[in-house]
């Protein structure tokens, strides 16, 4: 987050408007990035805004850590042969740069990055991978997640290490709310029927 709060502001600069702290960041920040952009720089093209972002981007100082018990939990779900897969907003050479960098990209089968709308392409990540979506959940930290797992029609969990706080996940109505991965993990080791635990919890 500090990447993209630190990015944002390069852009804020450039149009001349208040940069934003890193809490008002969370409280205002939401995907479709167009929307966030169209109310605070309005009138200006998106292809414009992406390319001071990505300026600001590769001029920040900003390192991107593992999240805390991100990597033992994608190696737990890897033990479990679960298959994971990656949707994202961000671009998709900065994301492929970064995953590699952080020694993540044997976990995923298929990433889909660059996407400005998850809710356009879930249908298609599960259709060209064969998923059932009775047996899949979209794990994610913002409303935008919830909503298209929502869409697609899957289970949906939203972890409170990133960019929304707890409210305004429950807003969403994902069938999880989770402090960090660790929780997950500990929900999940040892639960044969994971798909009954989402709809006790939820």
């Amino acid at each position: 987050m500090a990447l993209v709060v630190c990015a944002t502001n390069h852009v804020m600069r450039v149009y001349n408007k208040p940069e934003l702290e890193r809490e008002d960041f969370r409280k205002s920040f939401r995907l479709p990035y167009e929307e966030f952009y169209s109310e605070f720089i309005p009138g200006v093209d998106l292809e414009e805004i992406e390319g001071h972002f990505r300026q600001g981007f590769a001029l920040s100082k900003e390192t991107v850590p593992v999240l805390q018990h991100a990597e033992a939990f994608l190696a737990y779900l890897k033990t479990l042969d679960s298959r994971m897969f990656v949707l994202t907003s961000m671009c998709a050479m900065a994301f492929s740069e970064q995953v590699s960098g952080l020694n993540l990209s044997q976990y995923f089968e298929n990433t889909y990055a660059g996407v400005l709308d998850k809710r356009d392409i879930i249908g298609k990540l599960i259709a060209e991978n064969g998923l059932d979506p009775k047996r899949t959940i979209f794990v994610g930290d913002m409303t935008h997640d919830i909503e298209t797992a929502h869409h697609g029609g899957v289970y949906s969990a939203g972890v409170l290490t990133g960019y929304n706080e707890r409210e305004l996940l429950q807003s969403a109505m994902p069938h999880l709310v989770l402090d960090d991965l660790a929780e997950f993990k500990t929900m999940l080791n040892g639960e044969t029927n994971w798909q009954s635990l989402m709809e006790v919890k939820g």
